[in-house]
């Protein structure tokens, strides 16, 4: 399983607009929720974090210096 994004359900407010971006389709609506669907292997693209209008998604990374 690779890295997800990580949403903050309590700010969610269910809009849609990250699954609307979302180019691996890793993204769905449950319940008026965002949810995670972790078979699909996320591409770290950080468009639902763009788009969400309330940063209820976040896409850490980790910098590496070599």
């Amino acid at each position: 399983m690779g890295q997800f994004p990580v949403i903050d359900i309590d700010r969610c407010n269910g809009c849609g607009l990250c699954v609307s971006v979302c180019r691996c389709g890793g993204l769905v609506l449950v319940d008026g929720m965002i949810t995670i669907v972790e078979t699909v292997e996320c591409e770290w693209c950080t468009n639902c974090e763009a788009v969400c209008p309330i940063d209820a998604i976040q896409c850490p990374f980790e910098i590496v210096i070599e």
